[in-house]
């Protein structure tokens, strides 16, 4: 399935794309895709329900506005430097384990909206990255059992303020949690949609000009190491995203270093789970 949610921020509805491209109002049978929903088994529920009752589902206009595809998640846990030549053009050492950093909730936004630039920013930065959506609890999982824990994969764009992030003393997430710098989405494809998960090409323009192009191939660690990896420290809870990396191509890795300003258009996709638009506005 491809869940979506739709409507004015903070009060989205849920959505399914069905299997002819038609996009769907599923509100009549879920509240939410949130930690309840994924917990007591409402995958299953919604795709009984899409199987008997679907095709009578209300249409969601096109060009109605897209939330992130998940309900404000639990906590939002990213992996730094997953990909070598991302650590390679930070001037950092190839990771011998996950690098993990948190980013606030609050950083979460439609795939479309617009990207807001704080008055005191000044290296606002770019990172296309593969995101995984938990759709039960992990706990000390194994590597082997950890892909039974996630309920799907989502684009992402992992906004960071350079200076806030290594100039302002303290850890990572300062330069990650600024409103807006978490785009998620257009969708949450299920796990059975992207069975190539670890093989998706992936690409990032800034203003038409491509600026990363990759594949989740290259990945350091790949999906389910990481999940089992972060789960013997922290507990994760279903709705809870992990983001893992990005590859080179990123405004800091440039020589001289380029940043986002106000007008400026940022565009990206992964394969299998289609594509979003940011334009960057200054915030005040």
């Amino acid at each position: 399935m491809k869940l979506f949610r739709h409507g004015q921020a903070g009060i989205e509805k849920p959505g399914v794309i069905l299997d002819t491209g038609e996009q769907v109002d599923v509100s009549a049978v879920v509240r939410d895709y949130d930690e309840e929903f994924f917990d007591e088994g409402g995958l299953d529920v919604l795709r009984r329900w899409i199987d008997q009752d679907g095709r009578g589902a209300p249409p969601v206009a096109r060009g109605t506005r897209l939330g992130p595809p998940v309900g404000r998640p639990s906590k939002m846990v990213y992996v730094g430097l997953n990909y070598t030549d991302h650590a390679q053009e930070t001037g950092l050492a190839i990771p011998k384990e996950p690098v993990v950093f948190l980013k606030a909730p609050t950083a979460l936004a439609g795939p479309n909206d617009d990207l807001l630039i704080p008055p005191s920013a000044a290296k606002v930065d770019w990172e296309i990255e593969l995101a995984v959506v938990m759709g039960r609890r992990a706990r000390r999982v194994p590597e082997h059992q950890a892909m039974d824990h996630v309920a799907g994969f989502a684009l992402h764009n992992d906004y960071s303020e350079r200076a806030y992030q290594m100039e302002r003393g303290g850890q990572w997430v300062k330069g990650k949690s600024c409103d807006t710098f978490a785009p998620l989405g257009p969708f949450l494809a299920t796990v059975d949609e992207v069975p190539d998960y670890q093989r998706l090409p992936m690409w990032l323009t800034v203003n038409g000009a491509s600026m990363q192009k990759s594949s989740t191939a290259n990945m350091i660690f790949t999906v389910p190491f990481i999940i089992s990896y972060i789960s013997q420290f922290m507990t994760l809870l279903p709705g809870d995203v992990v983001s893992t990396g990005t590859p080179a191509g990123v405004g800091l890795g440039m020589k001289p270093p380029v940043y986002l300003k106000a007008g400026d258009v940022v565009e990206l996709g992964i394969e299998k789970l289609g594509q979003s638009r940011q334009v960057a506005v200054q915030d005040y």
